[in-house]
């Protein structure tokens, strides 16, 4: 069971206006017949699904995109009545009940559809097209009509949409983004009849590609105001702003004189006398052993988490004495996740992701 910390001086900030924001820039780029659907897998990258999912329909989204049925169960469950497509596979036993809630899945393979048993309420399906991503989707024109094919002798399959996943939208070099997109132009012209929603944009496509040809973007890792790629940062065409802080509180502060040793290992070891900080959080709520030697912030100073970051505490090393109870940013401003994506050698989808149940988040403006 997933305990959430409302009793330990950690936590996340999750700002509302930001998130609406960086929706509303979007739309008033995207051209007006272009419908926006919201990406909230993943408990909406660390930032909250359910919370998200309410801030973007206020927003403007028209529906929503996640990665399993349980996150779409979970949203309906919540009231959200909007298109939910789940991206991910279903497995055929779970058909009927995404039929029943009116949730749209992802078709890839025309045996599944094959092996799909009569259903008493409609299927919603989007076929994936593999374009040159490899990973999930139908790859050649003739698995295309098989498709189309099998989705014909059905009453209880309704064909909603096409899509694709680029793998390269977030790079400057486009050859392969525009190989991609050809190859997917072609499957569209090719289908008998366009299904109402085609989609192939991620946040980065989104945000650089005109939209025009098709009927919605997938707005993701943009929505939550972080950027797609450092490469395409300075060609944004408005800027984004991040939803996101992690925050924590001094619990204790101790001096340190030479020779003086911090942590499991004993691997930092103190040159001259300096005052330390314990921080309650640690690598079960998100911040990981790979921090230590990343600068956090007091009140917009860096100083740098020192020793090896345990489960549940890490340590910093303090330019001076600060009281019990001093805000600590982990994630925010000045040290952003951008910055800890480089740190840790990853990108900053996942340094949000990595943000666990234990740690509570509070929603402002």
């Amino acid at each position: 069971m997933a305990v959430t910390g409302w009793h330990r001086p950690t936590w996340v900030e999750v700002n509302r206006a930001n998130i609406r924001a960086n929706i509303e820039n979007e739309r008033r780029h995207l051209p007006e017949n272009v419908d926006l659907l919201a990406v909230v897998k993943a408990d909406a990258y660390g930032h909250g699904m359910l919370e998200v999912a309410q801030i973007a329909k206020d927003a403007g989204a028209k529906g929503f995109c996640v990665a399993i049925l349980d996150e779409a169960l979970a949203l309906r469950e919540a009231g959200f009545d909007e298109l939910v497509l789940v991206m991910g596979a279903v497995p055929l036993e779970y058909a009927k009940l995404a039929a029943e809630k009116q949730i749209s899945v992802t078709v890839f393979d025309v045996d599944w559809l094959r092996r799909l048993p009569e259903l008493e309420t409609s299927l919603r399906i989007h076929l994936k097209v593999d374009t040159g991503m490899g990973r999930l989707g139908v790859r050649s024109l003739d698995a295309v009509r098989d498709v189309e094919d099998e989705i014909a002798k059905r009453q209880d399959v309704v064909f909603e949409g096409i899509f694709t996943h680029f793998a390269t939208a977030d790079q400057l070099e486009t050859s392969y983004f525009e190989k991609q997109l050809g190859c997917f132009k072609e499957v569209v012209a090719s289908l008998k009849e366009r299904p109402a929603i085609v989609h192939c944009a991620n946040s980065a496509a989104a945000l650089l590609q005109n939209q025009r040809d098709f009927d919605a973007v997938r707005f993701g890792i943009s929505m939550y105001g972080l950027t797609p790629s450092s490469e395409i940062a300075p060609v944004l065409p408005f800027a984004l702003r991040p939803a996101l802080s992690f925050y924590t509180e001094i619990v204790q502060v101790k001096e340190l004189m030479a020779g003086d040793c911090v942590s499991y290992g004993a691997t930092y070891e103190a040159e001259s006398q300096e005052w330390v900080a314990t921080l309650p959080v640690g690598y079960a709520d998100g911040f990981i052993r790979a921090y230590s030697g990343f600068e956090v912030s007091i009140d917009g100073e860096r100083m740098p988490v020192i020793g090896r970051v345990c489960m549940d505490q890490c340590i910093i090393r303090l330019p001076r004495h600060y009281p019990i109870g001093t805000k600590v940013t982990l994630i925010g401003e000045p040290n952003t996740a951008d910055e800890a994506a480089s740190h840790l050698g990853t990108i900053n989808y996942e340094v949000t992701c990595l943000i666990s149940e234990r740690v509570p988040k509070k929603y402002i403006l």
